[in-house]
């Protein structure tokens, strides 16, 4: 069945659209495993709304609501460290996001291992693959959540998930994203940024595995 824009042109079934009410609706999003302390209190909240916001200075964002245990933590002592989630730590990171610091120790729960940060000495969770440590530089009240602006201080990786050259291969990382309320693993490589206008040698030497 053919259906009409606007315009009352026709659209072929596979170009025509429904409306759904308006909502944060960008799929997929990175999940991460926020790593707070303040007053000798510490926390793990997990966080899918983040996101990269500028390359230099480094920074990166992360959305809380007031309410979550962690708030508190992260606002008073404005540091956090932003943990990557691979699949090892899936669970962990799923309790940690169902269940309030104010219940329970999250560490003492997961059994993940709090590793004091080499700038701030805030914990980071030594079993993930990437920490990136950071300090708040603003925050942007928007509604249902609130907005940390964050600076990257720090960046810290699993010898694991170095190469033979000496940096960092995030494939070995076995990262995983958010969609719509599940988790998904991160799948074959589809290309590389640049792959539409690479030379043929660029393309057999980037494809190559």
């Amino acid at each position: 069945m053919m259906k009409k824009t606007a315009a009352g042109a026709d659209l072929s079934p596979n170009l025509a659209k429904e409306t759904l009410k308006p909502s944060a609706f960008l799929n997929p999003v990175p999940v991460v495993m926020c790593s707070a302390q303040h007053a000798g209190v510490s926390d793990i909240i997990t966080v899918a709304w983040c996101g990269t916001i500028n390359s230099d200075p480094p920074m990166i964002s992360v959305s809380i609501r007031k309410s979550r245990y962690s708030y508190d933590l992260i606002k008073n002592s404005g540091k956090v460290c932003v943990n990557l989630v691979s699949e090892a730590l899936l669970k962990a990171c799923d309790l940690c996001g169902v269940r309030s610091g104010r219940d329970i120790d999250k560490f003492a729960a997961t059994g993940l291992t709090p590793v004091s940060s080499p700038i701030h000495g805030i914990p980071m969770i030594g079993e993930a693959p990437v920490n990136l440590e950071c300090s708040v530089d603003r925050v942007i009240e928007l509604g249902s959540h609130d907005m940390f602006l964050l600076n990257v201080d720090g960046v810290y990786v699993s010898g694991a998930i170095i190469d033979a050259g000496g940096k960092a291969d995030l494939k070995k990382a076995g990262l995983v994203a958010y969609c719509h309320g599940e988790y998904y693993a991160l799948g074959e490589i589809l290309g590389f940024f640049g792959y539409s206008v690479a030379g043929a040698d660029a393309l057999a030497r980037r494809t190559r595995r």
